[in-house]
């Protein structure tokens, strides 16, 4: 009886072939060889799945993006007071495990790789999603009076986006513990002090 692929699930083990590859040898090692190799595939089969360098680039890029979103996704099906929640969510895109620095080292390669590439827009999504958020929270009554919601969501992707470098370049000092002290610090910034306890 012959083999059943599954060939989403293929095109997944591949894309997370590549960032092992990046991750050991960086983008300069990112060739079809090197991925076909690691994800234990002869080229044939591999370009099978992608027909080039680019497009396996750009579908395992957008599948870092996938696996945080779903994350995110599952944190907020959960039944948390807005606050603990939010952190929650934020930690998934900050480098504090294995997983989110790994998947940060590889996104900031992508990103490196592809920035001048004609034809090849980038957007890791996290501005639109903090917009959400912000809206979601100004709805639920749980700002301050006083916030300006265009500017903290400009100043929480700012404040993110220099956690998560720092977090990579200084892991010592950046810390879990003290990255969870600084969101927490600006979340009682702007949330109310009576914010109730669910969404």
């Amino acid at each position: 009886m012959p083999k059943i692929v599954n060939h989403d699930n293929r095109r997944k083990l591949i894309g997370e072939a590549v960032w092992r590859v990046i991750l050991k040898d960086g983008m300069k090692g990112a060739t079809v060889r090197n991925i076909a190799k690691e994800a234990g595939l002869s080229l044939g089969s591999l370009r099978h799945y992608f027909k080039s360098q680019e497009e396996l680039l750009l579908f395992s890029m957008e599948l870092v993006k996938e696996r945080a979103t779903e994350r995110i996704q599952n944190i907020a099906l959960k039944n948390l007071p807005p606050k603990e929640m939010i952190s929650k969510m934020l930690l998934e895109i900050v480098p504090t495990n294995e997983t989110t620095k790994a998947e940060m080292e590889v996104w900031l390669e992508f990103v490196l790789y592809f920035q001048n590439k004609q034809g090849v827009k980038i957007d890791d999504g996290v501005f639109q999603g903090f917009k959400k958020l912000m809206d979601i929270l100004k709805q639920g009554n749980f700002l301050k009076k006083e916030v300006n919601i265009d500017l903290e969501t400009e100043r929480l992707y700012a404040l993110v986006d220099g956690l998560a470098i720092h977090a990579i370049l200084q892991p010592e000092r950046m810390t879990k513990e003290r990255i969870e002290h600084v969101l927490a610090l600006h979340l009682d910034e702007i949330c109310k002090g009576d914010c109730p306890q669910q969404f």
